[in-house]
Order: C-alpha cells, then structure tokens, then sequence
C-alpha cells in the first residue's frame, strides 16, 4: 500500500486504463490553498486526499470499476472570488461528481453558497473550522472531517487553565475562521474565570506588525494565543513579538502548527503550546504505514484522505456517482451500525457495500459525523521543546 500511486497524473493513468475495460471515469475535485497562508500544511493534505483515490482506483471496486481521477483546484485560502471561481471551473468545466474542500472556512462558505448550492454539488471540507458554517443553509450537501472551532475553543481553555495560564491576550486573523475561533475561546475561557486582556484582529500580508503587537502588549497577558496562519501575518506577530519582548510564550490554535512554525522559530517559543484536531495515536501510526512523499501526523492530512473516502465510499453505498444520489449516504457510513473501515480498507469498505452490507468508517481520523454532519473531533496537544513539536497529551 506504501507504493501506491498519490498524484493526479498517476491516477489520471489510471483512468485511461479503465477506459480500455469499458468502464467509466469519475472525477473528484480537490480544492485547497495550494497557495496562500497555510501552503506548508495543504502540501500535507492535497497527497493525503489524493492517495484515498489511489487506493479506491488500486482495488477497482468503485460502482463496477470505474476510474476516479482528481481534479486540482487552489482555493487561496483567502480569496473568496478565485476560490469561487476554481470551483465552477472544477463543476462547469471538469466535470467533477464531489469536491473535497475547500480548506480554509471563508472560502468554504463562499463556494458552498454560490457555487456547491446552486449546482447541487457535494462538498467535505477536511479543515474548515468555522462556528459559524455549522448552520450554512446547504441543502444537506455539506459535510466536515474537522470539528467545529466551538469545541476547538474548549480544547484550547483546558490546555492553558492545566498550564495555570490564566490571562492572555489574543490575535486572530481577521477573516471567519480567525474570528469564530477567538469568539469562541473567548466564551470558553471566561466561562472558565480566566481573562482575555485583549482580542484584536490582524491582517495578512503585512510587513511589520509592530503595532499590533505594540497593542498586545500594553493590555498584557501571561501568554499570546495566535489565532492565525503559520505562512502568514501570526508567524510576522510572533517575530515582531519575539523580536519586541513583548511575549515570550505563545498558545497555537490549528492555522500555526505545521513543520514550518518550528522551523521559522525554533527553540525562540520553547515552553509554547497549542492544539490540532487529531486521531488517537494509533490511527496515526496505522494511516502513517500508508503515507509515502507526505506528513501523516499533519494537521488536517488524516482529514483530507477521509474527506476523499467518505465520498467514494458514499458513492458506493448510492450506486451512483450523482451528488444528488449519495449526498443522503454520507452519514449512513460515517457512523455506526456496520462493520469498521479503517484507512487502507477502502477496498474491503467498497465491497462490503457491493455486497448490500454496511459499514462504519472510521478512517484515518476517527471519524464520526454528527449534527449538521460535522465530525465530533478529537485534538492533539502539542509543546515545544529544545526548538521542536512534542505530543504534549491528547484531548
């Protein structure tokens, strides 16, 4: 399975030999910020997402063998216009029968509202985080791998009232998944008895973030949580931060951890902490045996395979490739009764259901969907230390 083929040309290739059996083709649509403030993380998630469908062209299960190929589209993360626009492409143009994505939650509540709505289209986002997408009007076409930012706030107040963090000041990017997210700890932390000295939005694209930080540190606080994006105006906070003295600590919600926070700040925000939606230990270890040219234990990768998974498999369960058809099966397979389906099952999972049986896809993250078909989620609590990520507990 450590070999199988991840990228759209090689699944491409897989296709054409599909056609030469006579079958048909199916395309899926991959819609992240290739580009953009979280680029380091979607270089995880894009390969997580595409070896899912290298894994169902490999077992040649799906709907009596068709081919599915992945159709790439960058959603910028911020652009709302060029994300809406990449999706109709991805629809009008290619085609595609389900998309994954988008990633970041503004551009996701603007494709699901002008284009996934409108053309009845089936979308899984793997990251977007949002409070707020929670009750998008969507036509039961919507559906997350990533838990809601409303729980990742309650997350965030356990992790630093245990440190005895009681005071901080806040940061977020000010866009939707920046604002939801400080809201929401805001709420949890103060329901708590601890304070927020200050939350204030910042922008990207910024080349000095003096001010900003100047604000922070005159409200104070015992550590600075950085709502943002590693790639992006929370890493230019914590250099001017850093750089300032104004804080020493920091507390990194999901948008800042990737490989490049460490890399850009090393052992500058040792004694930092921070969360990320995560699957238990061993999931990871058995999605990692899978993973070949990519982070496994990346934010939001675990999701973006099972965001690809669920649609297959959904299709499966349909017997038809139509949005229309396998949007009301998505949460038939995501949640119990059935037998469980894990990452690398996919074929096993595909067949159970040619057979007229059910499944209960638990895939790389865990994953259970629940109210408005948004994943319960389960988070991994990470610290720095000598300069480098550690697992610092689990929630």
């Amino acid at each position: 399975m450590k070999k199988l083929l991840m990228a759209t040309a090689a699944t491409a290739l897989c296709a054409n030999a599909a056609f030469a059996d006579g079958h048909s083709e199916v395309k899926i649509g991959i819609i992240l910020g290739y580009t953009g403030p979280i680029e380091s993380m979607v270089a995880q998630m894009g390969p997580a997402a595409e070896l899912a469908i290298a894994e169902v062209n490999e077992s040649k299960g799906l709907l009596g063998g068709a081919a599915v190929s992945a159709v790439i589209g960058d959603s910028t993360c911020v652009d709302a216009a060029a994300a809406t626009a990449a999706a109709e492409r991805l629809i009008t143009s290619d085609g595609v029968k389900g998309i994954v994505g988008a990633d970041c939650s503004g551009v996701t509540g603007a494709i699901l509202q002008n284009v996934a709505v409108p053309n009845g289209m089936v979308m899984i986002s793997p990251s977007a985080t949002s409070p707020g997408l929670s009750t998008a009007e969507d036509n039961g076409l919507f559906f997350r791998t990533a838990p809601s930012d409303a729980r990742q706030g309650v997350v965030m107040t356990e992790v630093l009232m245990e440190a005895n963090i009681k005071e901080v000041a806040v940061t977020y990017t000010n866009n939707d998944y920046g604002k939801g997210l400080a809201d929401a700890f805001q709420a949890a932390f103060e329901d708590a008895g601890g304070t927020v000295t200050i939350s204030a939005a910042h922008e990207d694209g910024k080349a000095d973030y003096s001010a900003e930080v100047g604000a922070l540190a005159s409200a104070g606080g015992d550590r600075l949580v950085v709502a943002g994006y590693v790639d992006q105006g929370g890493s230019g906070i914590v250099r001017s931060a850093l750089d300032s003295g104004a804080f020493e600590t920091f507390h990194f919600p999901d948008g800042m951890i990737s490989e490049a926070l460490t890399a850009n700040f090393g052992s500058e925000i040792n004694g930092s902490s921070g969360q990320h939606p995560s699957p238990s230990e061993e999931l990871l270890a058995q999605f990692g045996e899978l993973a070949d040219g990519f982070d496994a234990t990346s934010p939001f990768a675990p999701e973006s395979y099972d965001a690809a998974a669920l649609i297959l498999l959904a299709m499966q369960a349909a017997g038809s490739a139509e949005p229309g058809d396998y949007k009301d099966k998505v949460m038939d397979i995501a949640n119990a009764p059935g037998e469980q389906i894990f990452a690398g099952e996919l074929a096993k999972g595909l067949q159970i259901l040619a057979d007229g049986g059910e499944i209960d896809y638990v895939g790389a993250s865990g994953v259970e969907l629940i109210g408005p078909g948004e994943a319960a989620g389960s988070y991994r609590v990470i610290g720095i230390e000598d300069g480098k990520e550690i697992t610092a507990g689990r929630k």
